[in-house]
């Protein structure tokens, strides 16, 4: 799967870094990015679809399976 984050959507709540600090981070501004990669096996990763679905203005968007 593939993960981005929406940047005009992010309003920084961090909820992305602080679900799946493996795979999210923030920058300098304070707004939340995939670490590099950004390609991750959906392999049962509940980290990660909870990051998604727990971003309070749903910015996380995901291709793929």
């Amino acid at each position: 799967m593939r993960l981005h984050i929406e940047k005009e959507r992010c309003v920084g709540a961090g909820m992305c870094a602080l679900t799946a600090p493996g795979v999210f981070t923030q920058d300098d501004d304070g707004l939340s990015e995939v670490l590099p990669g950004g390609e991750y096996r959906d392999d049962g990763d509940t980290l990660v679809r909870e990051a998604v679905r727990a971003c309070p203005v749903q910015a996380i968007a995901v291709d793929g399976p």
